[in-house]
């Protein structure tokens, strides 16, 4: 099975050292890993599609969505999730922080963080199946899934947790006692 490994791991000074690690952990698993170093392209532009053209040809995408300069997911990262997702690609996404959202970020101009009880923004919580733990955790589950004839042809089971019934969605970050539950005063 080809797993493209997205995530943030690529600019770590050892990235060279790092991306050998991941071929041979996925190789002993059976797996070929599709990594964005491993290109040629050195222009924005041909990085770009020649990532694209990689998600394009894997079965499934393990994506590191630990925080990466600052509260959220590298960027680009929750790019390829969705990429990949709207691809029909299943994503496993792994973080060590597996708290609620809602415990990990505030904001200190009074916006709302979300509240789902989940531990990422909802967008990416939802379109992948989110594993705690490091990359070898993904692996480990990647080999628990039966793909027919070994290769993935739908989505993951996604994770899904609902907030609290006395709860809104959106807790302010300033007064996180507003009880309406979701969907309250919609029609």
């Amino acid at each position: 099975m080809r797993v493209y490994i997205a995530g943030p791991d690529i600019f770590r000074p050892d990235a060279s050292i790092w991306a050998e690690t991941v071929r041979a952990l996925l190789a002993r698993h059976g797996q070929q890993a599709l990594i964005p170093i491993d290109g040629d392209e050195l222009t924005a532009s041909g990085i770009y599609h020649a990532n694209l053209e990689m998600i394009r040809s894997a079965d499934v995408v393990l994506a590191n969505l630990n925080a990466f300069r600052g509260h959220e997911p590298d960027s680009g990262t929750c790019f390829e999730v969705g990429f990949a997702t709207a691809q029909g690609k299943p994503v496993i996404g792994y973080l060590s922080d597996g708290r609620v959202q809602k415990d990990k970020v505030s904001d200190a101009d009074g916006l709302r963080v979300e509240n789902f009880g989940l531990p990422l923004n909802l967008m990416l919580a939802l379109a992948c199946r989110i594993v705690i733990g490091d990359l070898g955790t993904a692996v480990a589950e990647l080999s628990t899934l039966a793909f027919p004839s070994g290769r993935a042809s739908s989505p993951l089971p996604m994770c899904l947790l609902i907030a609290p019934a006395n709860s809104h969605p959106y807790t302010e970050a300033r007064d996180s006692g507003n009880t309406r539950s979701p969907g309250a005063g919609q029609s």
